[in-house]
Parts: C-alpha cells; structure tokens; sequence
C-alpha cells in the first residue's frame, strides 16, 4: 500500500510513518515544514504526485486552550485542512483516515460514548475537531481517540517522569475521567482502517478508564516511585484555572470496532509499562 501521513513529526504521526513502513508499505511522511496543509495547492500537489492509496492524517492543532484565543488558526488545521485532504484523496480514489478526539463530547454522559451519542463540543478545540469530522466526508474513517501517548511529542507520562525528578507534592484531577492510548497500539488500528477501507466514526483507545490522579498514579508504579507522591484535586482547584473546559468524562466505548470483529486495543497499563521503559533506559 502507498500511504501518506500528515503530521509525521507529531507523536502519532511519527509512529503511523514507522509502523506502516514496517508493514511494508511504501510511504511519505510529511511534518508542518514540508506541508502546510492548510494551503489548498500544497495538499492538492502533495496528493496528485505520490498519489497514495491512503491518507492518514495525524496533523492537528491540539493546543486545547490555545485554541480559545486563536480560533482561525484552530479551524484553519482543523477544520477547513481536512476538507482539503478530503477532496485532493478523492479525486484520485485514496481512502482518507482522519484521528479526531473525545472533545467533541461535552462529557456529561454517565457513560462511555458510543460513535453514534450526540456530539456537543464545549471548547474551541472540540468544536474545530468536529468540524474536521465533517469536512472528512461520510466516505472518510473518522477515528476519536483520548489521552494519547508516546516516545515522540509531549504528553502526560513524559511530563510526570520530569515533574517526578523535582517535585515532592504532585497533583492532578480526580474528576476527569478516560482511556489512556498509546501510539504503539494506535498506529497498527489506523493502518487498519486504511487498509480496510472502512468509513464512517470509529472510537479506537487502549482500554480501562482512570482519572488523571488515578493515570499519574499508574505512571509513578511503572516508574520506580511512590504513588502515593500524588495526591487528587478538583478541576474547580486548578490555580490558574484553564481557558478551555474539559469533558469530566471522555471515556470512549469502542462498539464500532468491536462489532465489526476487530481486535480490542490492549489494557492502556501494558503499553504504559512499555513506554516508561523505553523512555527511562
């Protein structure tokens, strides 16, 4: 198969690029520098010349509360780009994969949500996101995920091994809750999608909910320390508070995949004890 990556510098990205090439596909990767895909000429001429049998686009502008004072920028990357890639891979038949994120969800369901619970973005990050789900096109594979993780990029397990260095006192939110994905685990279900050519909303996470505290925790074990190092807070106790809410429950049920006979991603506490360790050789 010939696949392109958008976002290939990002944590995700990096590791789609990675895995399909060990697969044996033939792919590009591009990061920011090389595309802008915000440019409409650039995607189109990107498109037409490696003319790929997928796209899978792991760009994103995920700077949640960024995003609250920089709303065109936000739906420039994440909303009106993904049209483009939508309709440069159709006009030569590529099947669009496009990762999208748990914020579309207000989270006040007591439940996990399902692809087909109604969408109710709260922030501008959320809302931009689901405006990209709907540009990608009803022939697209839109994959939500939450709380990714991995070698590249900046994300909770990278910053708690540096916060854990210093700090004696830690403390993270009890009352948000979700899955842990790492891109090790990721990477080989996106590929999937492409591979399968399969369309429509599909939630693809590692399993088993934990709050923030609770995640933290799990990090604090895997590494060598002292759980107990972390103590729980309340979202309405963060000092600063944060610009852009979050959903208190983005815990995403994984129907669509599991239905279709796919293979459920692994509990998110075996690929975290995989990550501290290649992150603390």
């Amino acid at each position: 198969m010939k696949v392109l990556v958008t976002g290939a510098a990002g944590q995700l990205g990096f590791d789609v690029v990675g895995y399909c090439e060990s697969a044996g596909d033939e792919v590009v990767g591009f990061d920011r520098s090389a595309l802008d895909i915000t440019n409409r000429d650039a995607v189109f001429a990107a498109v037409s010349s490696f003319r790929p049998d997928a796209v899978i686009n792991a760009a994103a502008y995920t700077a949640v509360d960024a995003c609250e004072t920089n709303k065109a920028l936000a739906y420039a990357v994440n909303a009106t780009a993904v049209g483009y890639l939508a309709e440069a891979s159709g006009e030569i038949g590529a099947h669009l994969v496009h990762v999208s994120t748990d914020y579309v969800f207000d989270g006040t369901l007591d439940r996990p949500y399902r692809e087909d619970d109604a969408t109710n973005p709260t922030s501008v990050y959320g809302q931009s996101k689901l405006a990209g789900e709907q540009a990608a096109g009803s022939g697209a594979a839109i994959a939500r995920t939450s709380w990714v993780c991995g070698v590249h990029g900046n994300n909770m397990v990278k910053l708690v091994l540096r916060l854990v260095k210093g700090q004696s006192d830690l403390a993270f939110v009890d009352d948000q809750r979700g899955c842990p994905t790492f891109t090790a685990d990721l990477a080989p279900a996106l590929r999937r999608l492409a591979t399968d050519r399969r369309a429509g909303v599909h939630h693809l996470t590692n399993q088993g909910a934990v709050s923030w505290y609770e995640f933290v925790g799990e990090i604090l074990a895997a590494s060598g320390h002292d759980p107990a190092r972390v103590r729980p807070i309340a979202t309405a106790d963060l000092d600063p508070p944060r610009p852009a809410p979050r959903p208190a429950n983005s815990v995403l049920d994984n129907a669509v995949w599991r239905d279709a006979g796919l293979p459920i991603m692994r509990d998110h506490r075996e690929p975290l004890v995989e990550l501290v360790d290649q992150l603390t050789r």
